[in-house]
């Protein structure tokens, strides 16, 4: 018998014997064609004597066991790909499988038809996927640093393997030392998708290292596929060289074909899908089906079954409409149903209690070669060349150490044609798995994202000198928060004394992609491209700006990431501009008449990370339906009307100076209502009490002589009080402004945090959100910044601060002259 995962020789490693023996033995496998359907356990027959129950149940063992390890080892910072393999051991010949009565129940050699089918199907869908989030535009950004890295990262582990291969042949068995050269080469090859899957598990997909190492590892990728096909004519299979020659004339004649119809069928395809709405059905079925043929046509001209899907996945268009689309409907079936099984099936074929000392330390030191070399070589060249610190240029060359699942893949197919021994490859699967264990553990530990985004000066709207340029990063999830957006931009008051300076970040979740991207937009030309999701975003800030051409200058940009790791963009671009504050829509919507739309999860957890380590002070927009009624302070003068509700700390001092450069626009009327605690000051806030006491002093001296500025105390015994005062604010304002963050032992919100059920807007926000007193008030809940680092810090962590991307530096050095003169459309 033979199968796409299962090798008379490897049915040897199943039953425990010999090779030949098991090829006499079984050299045909039948099934009844009655056993499929068991009738059930009540007509007295066993369900796992028929084949669909038996694989429904592997199915479910498989999938079970491989999720039981990951929430196991998830805590301990292991990634999926380790659990993955130590679930397929565990089920294996060297686990549950070793004892006959659990192999001959659960995995019978009647039921390895069916699942080696299945199996195949899955792995065939997953490497289309690969292919599919596999981005080659990448290549273009791909520098003289990438180019190096990428390099010396295959090269410096191919010479040391070989030289290490060649004087260790005469010290293994004669079997082991054949595999051994094919094994320094195989480990010695790098490729993206895998660098591309840990970087995402990671969440550094979109971080300055993370861009680094995705494009290094695109160039070790090209590398490893050039010496391949360089190996497959040098050193054919069998010695056959011609038919090397027609099976590399092949692979470029079925993958220029591949890649030529299908982008031009793909082109066709985004013509005829509408913008922002779901592809089509048709197109998705179209498009599986067309994988089932680009298999079959890899089998038919004797390429791998994997070829054709891989090719095709490469040739879509990464992200929406299309590659989303498809990654959406197959990742989830593909990596937790198909998948499991491919992981357990290896572990069926690789029985550690045949493998001999000797030979699994000669290629065990082969393979810690070849991880050493990438190592050395990504690291030497970052630290010298690249002048990289040396913390990231260790975590740089861990990265590209990596393995996965393409890894395994490839290890079978090598192992299927003969190319290594089962002991070699059992020795190469084990040693994938405790190399992925044990360096990304220290990958986590080396590289925190956070310490780059520290400050070691405030970056506040009250700390800014007068007349200064006021910074502000306004993060967009969907066009239906422009308008609220664009108001709060105008009430900001930009004047020709103190420009506005907007970065305006359009927030997009990466799907069917492997990279993700932060886009500049330029607005000096007339049109955006339609095939960007951004565009109807863009150009709404584009005409806000063009009406206020001598005050406001708009920087635009596109983040399309993961939602895991989408607030590095927003942390990146607040750092590198020196933004003052950030305003970012809340997750929920909120509405008048009681309504409280459906909340977004992702975009919670995205605002969550923002408010715990943005490098500036953060402002949180509450929508309560304003968005079918214009209230620009602009369109809208005699009752644009803005309230600050003070009750003390750093949260209400930064929302009161927010509120006080409002004030300053000619349109609009703003009235700070002060509440007061009953009784004398507690020792604990008497420092907290002059801070507001002097805040509010320097307030009132900025705003002495514009009678649009009203100051309002008001005394209350507890929350109660607090309640009725903000009802009694009614629907007479257009704006309120309040600080997130109080004492919960203040007797003004004493009984409001039980309300509470919202952190992210604290206790007052999420009365005024939540109230049906507010009419359509934008709710503005700012937290202020206070996270500094010190001065030691400052000394130690100079020289490891992220290089600023080569985009954001063009457009630095572009934006350098708004400080004096705005810039012009």
């Amino acid at each position: 018998m033979s199968s796409i995962l299962m090798e008379p020789d490897d049915l040897a490693v199943f039953v425990g014997g010999s090779a030949s023996r098991t090829s006499m033995n079984f050299t045909t496998l039948c099934t009844s064609a009655h056993r499929i359907h068991s009738a059930g356990v009540f007509s007295g027959v066993n369900p796992l004597e028929f084949s669909v129950p038996l694989l429904l149940l592997q199915f479910g063992i498989c999938a079970g066991t491989i999720i039981l390890f990951h929430q196991l080892l998830k805590p301990l910072g292991q990634p999926l790909i380790v659990s993955q393999i130590l679930g397929g051991l565990v089920l294996g010949s060297s686990g549950l499988s070793h004892m006959k009565t659990f192999r001959d129940t659960i995995f019978p050699l009647r039921g390895f038809v069916f699942l080696d089918v299945v199996t195949s199907f899955g792995t065939i869908f997953y490497f289309f996927l690969v292919g599919v989030q596999v981005d080659i535009s990448i290549m273009k950004n791909i520098d003289k640093k990438s180019l190096g890295i990428g390099t010396f990262s295959v090269i410096l582990p191919l010479i040391l393997t070989s030289l290490y291969s060649t004087a260790l042949m005469n010290t293994v068995g004669t079997r082991t030392a054949k595999s051994l050269l094919i094994v320094s080469a195989a480990e010695s090859f790098i490729n993206f998708p895998m660098v591309a899957s840990l970087l995402s598990e990671l969440h550094l997909m979109n971080s300055e290292f993370g861009r680094i190492a995705l494009s290094s590892s695109m160039v070790s990728t090209v590398w490893t596929f050039c010496f391949v096909m360089i190996g497959a004519l040098v050193a054919p299979q069998n010695g056959a060289v011609a038919e090397s020659v027609i099976s590399l004339s092949t692979f470029i004649m079925v993958s220029g074909t591949i890649i030529f119809v299908v982008r031009q069928a793909m082109s066709w395809i985004i013509k005829n899908s509408p913008t922002g709405e779901p592809l089509k059905e048709g197109f998705v079925v179209a498009m599986l089906i067309g994988v089932l043929i680009t298999a079959f046509s890899s089998k038919a001209f004797g390429l791998h079954i994997y070829f054709g899907p891989l090719i095709l996945g490469i040739s879509i268009p990464p992200g929406p409409p299309i590659g989303s689309a498809l990654v959406e409907r197959l990742d989830f079936i593909t990596s937790w149903v198909f998948m499991p099984v491919f992981f357990v099936k290896l572990g069926l074929v690789i029985n550690v209690y045949s493998i001999k000392l000797k030979n699994f330390l000669g290629v065990s030191f082969v393979i810690y070669v070849s991880a050493l070399g990438k190592f050395l070589g990504a690291l030497v060249v970052a630290v010298v060349h690249c002048r990289m610190p040396v913390r990231d240029a260790v975590s740089l060359g861990l990265v590209m150490a990596s393995q996965g699942a393409f890894e395994l893949g490839m290890f079978k197919l090598m192992r299927k044609e003969g190319r290594i021994d089962r002991g070699t490859f059992a020795v190469m699967c084990i040693f994938l798995m405790v190399l992925m264990a044990v360096i990304t553990p220290i990958i986590r530990y080396l590289f925190d994202p956070s310490r780059r985004y520290t400050v070691y000066k405030r970056r506040t709207v009250m700390d800014l000198k007068s007349g200064s340029d006021l910074r502000v990063l306004i993060c967009i999830h969907d066009q239906e928060d422009v308008p609220n957006a664009i108001n709060l931009l105008e009430a900001l008051n930009p004047t020709r004394r103190s420009h506005l300076i907007v970065y305006m970040l359009h927030l997009v979740e990466l799907l069917g992609r492997a990279n993700s991207q932060l886009i500049p937009h330029n607005l000096k030309k007339d049109r955006i491209s339609t095939s960007c999701p951004s565009e109807h975003i863009v150009n709404a800030f584009k005409y806000f700006g063009r009406n206020n051409r001598q005050t406001v200058a708009i920087f635009p940009f596109t983040s399309i990431t993961s939602s895991t790791t989408m607030h590095d963009d927003v942390y990146l671009l607040a750092l590198n501009k020196s933004v003052s504050l950030i305003l970012v829509p809340f997750h929920k919507k909120f509405y008048s008449n009681g309504v409280i739309s459906l909340s977004n999860y992702n975009m919670k957890m995205v605002n969550n990370e923002i408010l715990d380590k943005a490098p500036c002070s953060v402002g949180l927009v509450v929508d309560r339906g304003v968005l079918n009624l214009s209230r620009s302070a602009a369109t809208n003068l005699h009752s644009f009307q803005v309230a600050v509700v003070f009750l003390g700390g750093a949260d209400d001092r930064e929302a009161m100076f927010v509120g006080a450069r409002m004030a300053g626009h000619p349109d609009i009327n703003l009235t700070l209502i002060r509440l007061l605690k009953k009784g004398n000051v507690e020792r604990d806030d008497v420092k907290e009490t002059r801070l507001d006491n002097e805040a509010v002093l320097q307030f009132r001296k900025a705003t002495t002589n514009n009678r649009r500025v009203m100051y309002i105390e008001e005394v209350v015994m507890d929350g109660t009080g607090t309640v009725s005062l903000l009802r009694s604010m009614g629907n007479s304002f257009s704006l309120v402004i309040v600080g997130r963050r109080h004492s919960c032992c203040s007797t003004l919100v004493q009984g409001l945090v039980l309300w509470n059920e919202q952190t992210e807007l604290g206790a007052i926000g999420e009365v005024l959100a939540s109230s049906d007193f507010m009419g359509n008030a934008i709710i503005l809940v700012v937290q202020q910044h206070t996270k500094l680092a010190n001065e030691e810090q400052n000394k130690n962590n100079e020289d490891s601060v992220t290089p600023i991307d080569r985009h954001l530096a063009k457009d630095e050095a572009k934006e350098l002259p708004i400080q004096t003169k705005p810039y012009m459309f």
